[in-house]
């Protein structure tokens, strides 16, 4: 004290964030899980196959471009695949698509349409059995046990069917689309050990022999794809191999764009 007066000593405490306390550990902690995080998912990506891969890297490359392809992939048939085109493209091959599918339903309906107004075929109508498929209209001549198209055991075909298959064979030189005939029997066998001759040579014989009828009725022989013959391994009725539905002529209209993918 000096004169009578008290000094005075003011403390000031600092607090220091620091040991257990602070929190910068925290944020490197947290740097630390991101980079580990970020590790593991290139391990696990390094581990998938090739598709997983290009998805991935894909999406990376253009997230709003991968979403749009995936929605375009979605819309065309509930599935998830790799985009192997463009959004855009994608969607254009859908569209054609389904643009191609009303035009060969319209050709369905021409069909049958001039199917009905020919009393020839009358009786031959639910014999004929048309839908979309994969690979585009297939029509289909089934046997009965009313009316038979070929030849028991050849592949000769009998009238009436000829003239079906002409008139079936003047409606598809309307359009341009590629044409498969396929030969369908029944599980009948030929008596012998398969060594000769069997139902496979016989389904084939039979599509042939619808070729050349088409053929002669006008349709241009380059238009025909391909020719095949089944045998028995398409039956319509599993239940009954021998049924006489399984012996068939399939005429398959192609699409003509390509599968959308």
């Amino acid at each position: 004290m000096k004169g009578g007066e008290e000094n005075l000593i003011v403390v000031k405490k600092i607090h220091k964030h620091g040991g257990h306390h602070g929190g910068a550990w925290k944020v490197a902690y947290a740097d630390f899980v991101t980079a580990m995080m970020a590790l593991f998912i290139v391990l696990w990506i390094l581990g998938q196959d090739e598709e997983v891969k290009q998805s991935v890297a894909g999406y990376f490359k253009d997230p709003v471009g991968f979403s749009e392809k995936m929605k375009a992939i979605s819309i065309m048939d509930g599935g998830i695949s790799l985009p192997t085109d463009s959004a855009q493209a994608v969607i254009e091959k859908i569209k054609e698509r389904e643009s191609e599918v009303e035009r060969l339903k319209a050709m369905k309906d021409s069909i049958i349409s001039n199917l009905s107004c020919n009393g020839e075929f009358k009786n031959l109508l639910d014999q004929v059995k048309m839908e979309i498929v994969n690979e585009g209209l297939r029509i289909e001549m089934m046997e009965s046990n009313d009316d038979v198209f070929f030849e028991i055991g050849t592949s000769e075909l009998r009238p009436e069917a000829q003239k079906l298959l002409g008139e079936i064979g003047k409606n598809l030189t309307a359009i341009t689309n590629k044409i498969i005939i396929e030969g369908h029997t029944d599980a009948r066998p030929y008596s012998n050990t398969g060594g000769g001759y069997t139902n496979f040579e016989l389904s084939v014989d039979r599509a042939n022999s619808s070729r050349r009828v088409m053929v002669s009725g006008g349709l241009e022989s380059g238009r025909i794809d391909e020719v095949r013959g089944y045998a028995d391994t398409r039956l319509l009725d599993k239940n009954d191999p021998f049924n006489l539905v399984n012996r068939r002529i399939s005429i398959i209209i192609k699409f003509a764009t390509e599968t959308p993918k």
